[in-house]
């Protein structure tokens, strides 16, 4: 039987993806060259680097945790990949440049984890919020990847390594398929695997999450270690794209993957939250940008459109927790 809070819980879960759609209607009416394949492969490329840090957010802020390292976290690793990669292939040791870039991603990637995973430890062991962890986290890297650089780009790839942020597999931008494939890992990991589950319990209620026998300072640890390291392949990626590492690229992107993650659905509060409501609100935001920049619209403007958007889509979702509560 299809009751009345049925059919307003599907259009309450779909209204984001409804709101997409009319958007694209419009910018395909508006916008000159909005649906033609190349701008449209250029908005998932664009979405791609801030979109796989968005998954793992999202995770993060059902778990009731915050990150906002993860910007910083980027440029780190980015910087990280080109340091390594010139140490191992012409200071340190004379390695093939192929092997050399090899080790210096997996290097980045392990560090980019066991970041992630010390905020959690300070989290469960000492009771440091993770605000402030990662608040003290996004400053420190900032500056660790200034002092890795000098202040200068470090430029030791070759070209074939610009395939991972710029090039294209089955006419498809390769960054837009790590952005996917990480996209059906998340989602199969939250919603079909006893940890997912463990991720809304601990999130919903961490105590009485404990007390039926979920380890959550594990949770909190993994979850946190997971987005750490998806913001490190980020950095990887960018670095591939621009060739270079350097300490200035993703400056302000927790903000923009917190936003994405708020418009999707997921609860600040924690316990409540979809990975394909990130995605649709990543799109939304990719979208929404490509189309304004289309339409000439000032940068300024850009930016209290988007300000904007987060404040309703933040509203919106305190008003679906106080109906829930009621």
């Amino acid at each position: 039987m299809i009751t009345t809070s049925r059919i307003q819980s599907l259009f309450t879960n779909g209204i984001l993806e409804i709101i997409l759609a009319l958007l694209c209607v419009v910018l395909a009416v508006t916008a000159s060259g909005f649906l033609t394949a190349e701008n449209l492969l250029n908005v998932l490329r664009n979405v791609s680097m801030q979109g796989v840090i968005a998954f793992g957010m999202t995770m993060v802020i059902i778990s009731g945790e915050i990150d906002l390292s993860v910007g910083s976290a980027v440029a780190f690793s980015a910087c990280l990949t080109a340091f390594f990669t010139l140490k191992f292939s012409a200071e340190w040791v004379s390695l093939p440049i192929a092997l050399a870039i090899a080790i210096a991603i997996l290097f980045s990637l392990i560090i980019g984890f066991f970041l992630g995973v010390f905020t959690g430890f300070m989290r469960t062991r000492y009771q440091v919020p993770s605000f402030i962890t990662t608040l003290a986290l996004m400053t420190g890297l900032s500056g660790a990847a200034e002092l890795i650089t000098n202040g200068f780009p470090l430029t030791p790839f070759p070209n074939w390594y610009n395939f991972i942020g710029g090039g294209y597999l089955v006419g498809i931008p390769f960054p837009a398929l790590l952005f996917l494939l990480t996209f059906v890992i998340l989602q199969f990991l939250m919603n079909y695997t006893a940890f997912g589950r463990s991720v809304y319990a601990v999130g919903g209620n961490a105590e009485a999450a404990r007390l039926s026998g979920i380890n959550v300072s594990r949770v909190k640890m993994m979850v946190l270690g997971i987005t750490s390291l998806l913001a490190a392949l980020s950095g990887i990626m960018v670095s591939s794209e621009i060739m270079s590492g350097t300490a200035t690229t993703a400056k302000g992107w927790e903000l923009d993957v917190i936003a994405a993650v708020i418009i999707g659905g997921t609860s600040l509060m924690g316990g409540v939250g979809r990975i394909w409501g990130t995605m649709v609100g990543v799109v939304f935001l990719g979208v929404l940008m490509n189309g304004m920049t289309l339409l000439n619209v000032s940068e300024y403007w850009q930016h209290v459109v988007r300000g904007v958007i987060i404040l309703v889509a933040v509203l919106l979702n305190l008003l679906q927790k106080e109906k829930r509560r009621g």
